[in-house]
């Protein structure tokens, strides 16, 4: 029945529109690859500073009366766990169109400017950062028609005034006792870990030696907190039994993994996306042994 009337009511009132969103085709224009379940989709990549702009074309076959034309910049977080969750931390609007009258094809040309984008996008296992535009066509009569156009935004962070370098101690009473060490505790997303490792006591026999990187990422408070690992990447470093007074070179390229975000802390007190160092030991009786290290990763303005 209820589809029934729609077609009445697009027979009398026109039918619904087909609504497309381009935007400029810049020279410098950057694409990102973005998996969306097992399928990966491309788009269109603004960094910091870039205006928003383009054009919105829509398509009607025969004549569309409206009562007004209206494009929205969004900016959202959603936590993936409670689809009610959705919490808007940007938005912006132009008004395209007053009411009137559409008729096969029209064209708006639309440019955001001075927008405020304080967040990275963000694709996670329990909670998503997106930006997006939405176009709206509202009706008198019949339903409104609306069309979503996600893009991704890449925020820029400056170099770190203070990055120190972490020293560690891990042992086993009179059996093991290790001292590692990574050269800095801030990373940008192409850096390089460099460190070492001394044993500096050894009566147990190691098999093997591997570092990991883990992203964490939380989101939440209180009851409804939750809390995600992910091993992003694993380096073995080492295989076979070290001595005493051996040291262990360390040399991580994280260029290479594309899933790598920058740290978010305390996101809008919705979610953080925190990274570690995960160095682990195996001994030949396939004990594990490890400590986390807590680093920061961030992006510099021409990653």
């Amino acid at each position: 029945m209820a589809l029934a009337t729609q077609r009445l009511t697009d027979a009398l009132f026109g039918s619904a529109a087909k609504i497309f969103v381009v935007f400029d085709d810049s020279p410098t224009k950057k694409m990102a690859m973005v998996k969306k379940g097992n399928v990966e989709v491309e788009q269109r990549l603004f960094g910091p500073g870039e205006n928003i702009c383009g054009e919105v074309t829509i398509e009607t076959p025969k004549k569309l009366e409206h009562t007004g034309i209206k494009l929205e910049l969004i900016g959202q977080i959603e936590m993936l766990q409670d689809r009610g969750s959705i919490f808007e931390f940007t938005s912006l609007v132009r008004e395209l169109e007053g009411p009137g009258e559409l008729t096969y094809r029209k064209k708006y040309p639309f440019e955001f400017s001075e927008i405020e984008r304080p967040y990275e996008s963000y694709d996670g296992t329990n909670v998503r950062l997106r930006y997006f535009l939405r176009t709206t066509i509202t009706r008198q009569y019949g339903a409104k028609m609306s069309h979503e156009e996600t893009f991704r935004v890449h925020t820029a962070s400056e170099e770190p005034e203070t990055n120190n370098s972490i020293k560690m101690e891990v042992g086993i009473e009179d059996c093991l006792h290790i001292e590692f060490e990574y050269n800095k505790s801030k990373y940008h997303l192409h850096d390089v870990v460099l460190g070492k490792i001394f044993f500096l006591l050894v009566r147990i026999r190691i098999k093997h030696m591997e570092v990991a990187i883990i992203k964490r990422e939380q989101t939440g408070t209180g009851t409804s907190a939750n809390t995600d690992n992910e091993t992003v990447a694993k380096f073995e470093i080492m295989d076979g039994a070290p001595v005493r007074g051996e040291s262990i070179p360390i040399r991580l390229f994280l260029g290479g993994f594309e899933q790598l975000t920058p740290t978010f802390r305390n996101v809008n007190n919705r979610f953080s996306v925190k990274y570690f160092l995960n160095l682990v030991l195996v001994d030949e009786e396939d004990r594990r042994y490890f400590k986390q290290q807590e680093v920061t990763f961030y992006r510099r303005a021409e990653e």
